[in-house]
C-alpha cells in the first residue's frame, strides 16, 4: 500500500488535483471492464493486469494504478473513468 507521506504530497500531473487511494468497489467495477477486454489507459492501450491498488483524483475522474507499491503517475498510464460502466 502506498504510504501515506508519500500519498500526502502526490498530485495528478493533469489536474493537479490531490490522489486518494481507490475504494474496492471502484477497483471491482474497472477489473470487470478489464476482464471484458473494454478498459483502456490514456495511450489507447488495452489495461490488461487487474488493478490490486491504485490511486484516484478527488474527484474521481482519473486512475493511477499502483504496481508493486509504487504508483504510475505517467499520463499515458492513467486511466480516465468517468464512462466505465
Amino acid at each position: 500500500m502506498v504510504d501515506k507521506e508519500l500519498l500526502s504530497i502526490l498530485a495528478c500531473p493533469q489536474s493537479q488535483q490531490p490522489l486518494k487511494h481507490a475504494s474496492q468497489e471502484v477497483l471491482d467495477r474497472l477489473n470487470a471492464a478489464i476482464s471484458k477486454g473494454s478498459l483502456t489507459n490514456n495511450k489507447g492501450s488495452a489495461v490488461t493486469e487487474p488493478l490490486l491498488e491504485a490511486l484516484i483524483t478527488k474527484d474521481g475522474s482519473i486512475l493511477y494504478p499502483v504496481r508493486e507499491d509504487i504508483p504510475v503517475m505517467l499520463i499515458d498510464q492513467s486511466i480516465s473513468i468517468v464512462d466505465v460502466a
